[in-house]
């Protein structure tokens, strides 16, 4: 081959080079500059937002709360003083507390980044508090245990992943994060058959549990139209739909009805 020929194949081969790694790193570019450019949800202007707030009540005579047998374990009689059932805490005006109430639909694609501060559910008295609780999938979840006797923390959830861990001595400390939506999932104990709780997680902040007085508040919304459900763990679920405005409170009831 001619120093000529020689040359023309060595540049010829450099620019093909050339070539294929300049498709190649084209097409990378494309795949990041395409996730990179994908829609992203309008931020919540503060200045805008609203509330909803409202009262859960019953109507109908619900089961009234009831001692809680512990003598299974000596230990819990003496920690437990007395502890009473919460699935019905009904107020004299008919108010119901332990309802989880959540923004089921409204909120389009926006994204929440999940709280870095973790919720803790408690083993005290051997009971768990809260009773009903929400959290955000992501966020840090403790389980402590507070007695100086055996628990443990036995989730059923359908769409999370099942966990079951013993907690045998006081103080000790169970961690676990939750990965999908999910209202609700069921906490219990094994070893105390009383011991139950309800977590519902949700990519969002949404969320209350109805406290004394029924009453429930869900802060900081983006104005728009929301379908809200309530949730009780025997009455199962009720939903409504309401609009708000820019720095609106609306107000929206549940009531729940009691069945023979």
């Amino acid at each position: 081959m001619s120093p000529r020929s020689l040359k023309e194949f060595i540049v010829t081969g450099v620019v093909l080079t050339m070539t294929v790694v300049g498709c190649g790193g084209g097409s990378e570019e494309s795949t990041t500059l395409t996730e990179t450019a994908a829609p992203t949800a309008a931020p919540i202007d503060p200045a805008t937002v609203g509330n909803i707030t409202g009262t859960i009540t019953l109507e109908g005579l619900a089961p009234d709360a009831e001692l809680i047998r512990m003598a299974a374990d000596p230990v819990c009689v003496r920690e437990g003083k007395g502890g009473m059932t919460e699935t019905f805490i009904v107020g004299e005006d008919g108010s119901l507390q332990n309802v989880f109430v959540y923004v089921k639909s409204g909120l389009g694609d926006r994204r929440f980044q999940p709280p870095s501060d973790p919720v803790l559910l408690d083993q005290s008295g051997c009971q768990y508090s809260p009773h009903v609780f929400g959290i955000q999938v992501g966020q840090p979840f403790e389980v402590r245990n507070s007695d100086p006797t055996l628990h443990n923390i036995h989730a059923l959830p359908e769409k999370n992943q099942e966990f079951n861990t013993g907690q045998p001595i006081e103080g000790m400390v169970f961690k676990h994060t939750f990965s999908t939506e999910e209202v609700m999932v069921p906490l219990k104990c094994d070893v105390h058959g009383w011991m139950n709780a309800y977590a519902g997680v949700l990519s969002h902040p949404f969320f209350a549990v109805s406290g004394s007085g029924g009453t429930f508040d869900l802060s900081g919304l983006p104005p728009g139209t929301y379908e809200i459900e309530a949730w009780h763990e025997q009455l199962g679920p009720m939903t409504q739909s309401v609009t708000i405005g820019e720095q609106e409170t609306a107000e929206i009831n549940f009531t729940f009805q009691m069945t023979s």
